[in-house]
This record gives structure tokens, C-alpha cells and sequence, in this order.
């Protein structure tokens, strides 16, 4: 029992998800275990260091700041690199290994696909840090229909966070597939919208409409997210087969 014990577990660990833009900026993403997590952390020590503070017991800045300093380091080696889908890229920051899918060639930056990196410790192996950040990508692409780019992604940000919640959980992977993914996204999505109507309805008066319910209809079609459309279509289908059986 003791050897078996003390056997390291097969499930890969990670140390944080990040959706960056073209120009290196967090769109979305999560840190895990003692990862920039603590400032009286090693990792947080390093960052102050590469971000050219003083290396010592403490550290004055913010766990924001030294994120952004590790994530500018994490630019300066990805930046003008494209990585497909299907083959991700490594790279090496502060003693971590950094996995992503995503990104434009070319130095410009801007407007190009958003990158997926997976952050994971030097000693994890870089195949499985590469799989799991291609299924991530993969389900990120579905459920922004295909244009993974820094507007869609805004315009979309809450079913990017129920991404990474729904492949991840306090840095264990929990799915892999892209597109098991992507069905648990928008099923959890479906139960947030019933829920709000729910309480909308809750608050209804008799035979009318809540003041705050939000008029689906008012919206145009190209100022919808991915979230509404969904919901538009499910509850225009709703309609029609009540309009159906009662006939």
C-alpha cells in the first residue's frame, strides 16, 4: 500500500489557462495552485525578478502585476508564432512549460486569432499539455463558430469562463474533448438562461412582461452573441411547436 501510494498521479496538473489576444493581452484565463496565486509565493518572487524587482523575502507589487509581467514574458516568446489547431506550439517561460494553439504570424499582433496556452510545470510531459490545450482550442472554435478572434471572444466572454471551468477545476483536468466541451458549455449556458427566466417570470404581474426581461426580437441579428442566438433559436422553436399543438 505504501508503494502504491506514493506513486505520482497520472492525472496531468496544470498551473493555469490563459486566452490571450494577438498583442499578449488576457482576454480571459485562470491561475492554479501556488502559481501567482500567493505574492509570498517562488513564482511570485520570479516574476517581481523578471519584472526587474528586487528579488527578496517580499513583494511589493500586486498578484495583478506580476501576472501581467509573466504574461509579458510568456508575449515576448509566442508573439509572431501561429500555431494550428491540431499542432501546438511550445514554448519555455520562467521555468514553466507554455502550450498554445492559435495566434498570426508576423510580428503585428492586433487583431489576429486569439491563442490558448496551457501553463504546466517543466517536469509535465509537453504531449499532454499539447493535447489538452488542442481540445480546448477546438471547443473554443465551435462555440465562437469558427472565428476565434479578440471581438468574438469579448463579445462571448462568458462562455469562454465556462470553458475553462467546464475542462478544468483548481488545476485538474476534468474533459479533454473539443467537442464534449463545447456541448457542456452551451448545456450550462441553456440552464443559466432557464434560470433567469425563471426569476424574470417570478416577477411577472398578471399577464404581463417584466420591465428588465430583455426583448430578444429588439436585437439585431448581428449585435447577438453566441449565447443569444442560441437562446433566440431555442425559444423561437419552443413557440412554433406550442403554435403547432394548438392548432
Amino acid at each position: 500500500m505504501t508503494l502504491v501510494s506514493s506513486l505520482p498521479p497520472l492525472t496531468p496538473k496544470i498551473d493555469a489557462i490563459l486566452v490571450l489576444d494577438g498583442d499578449g493581452n488576457r482576454l480571459a484565463g485562470k491561475y492554479y495552485g501556488d502559481f501567482l496565486t500567493d505574492t509570498s509565493s517562488a513564482s511570485a518572487r520570479a516574476a517581481a525578478a523578471a519584472s526587474g524587482e528586487d528579488n527578496g523575502a517580499s513583494v511589493s507589487k500586486t498578484m495583478e502585476d506580476l501576472r501581467s509581467a509573466f504574461e509579458r514574458q510568456l508575449q515576448s516568446k509566442i508573439q509572431g508564432i501561429a500555431a494550428r489547431p491540431d499542432a501546438a506550439e511550445v514554448v519555455s517561460v520562467m521555468g514553466k512549460t507554455a502550450v498554445f494553439c492559435g495566434g498570426s504570424p508576423g510580428q503585428q499582433g492586433g487583431g489576429g486569432d486569439v491563442r490558448v496556452v496551457h501553463i504546466g510545470p517543466s517536469s509535465e510531459s509537453e504531449l499532454v499539455l499539447a493535447h489538452l490545450v488542442e481540445g480546448v482550442y477546438d471547443a473554443l472554435s465551435h462555440l465562437m463558430g469558427g472565428a476565434t478572434d479578440r471581438t468574438m471572444v469579448l463579445d462571448n466572454l462568458e462562455l469562454v469562463f465556462l470553458l475553462i471551468d467546464e475542462h478544468c477545476d483548481g488545476g485538474i483536468i476534468l474533459e479533454t474533448d473539443g467537442a464534449k466541451l463545447a456541448s457542456a458549455v452551451l448545456l450550462r449556458d441553456d440552464d443559466g438562461a432557464a434560470l433567469m427566466q425563471a426569476e424574470q417570470g417570478a416577477g411577472q404581474g398578471q399577464g404581463g412582461k417584466p420591465t428588465g426581461a430583455p426583448n430578444m426580437g429588439a436585437i439585431a441579428a448581428g449585435d447577438m452573441t453566441i449565447g443569444q442566438a442560441f437562446r433566440q433559436a431555442r425559444e423561437q422553436l419552443i413557440s412554433n411547436l406550442a403554435q403547432r399543438d394548438g392548432m
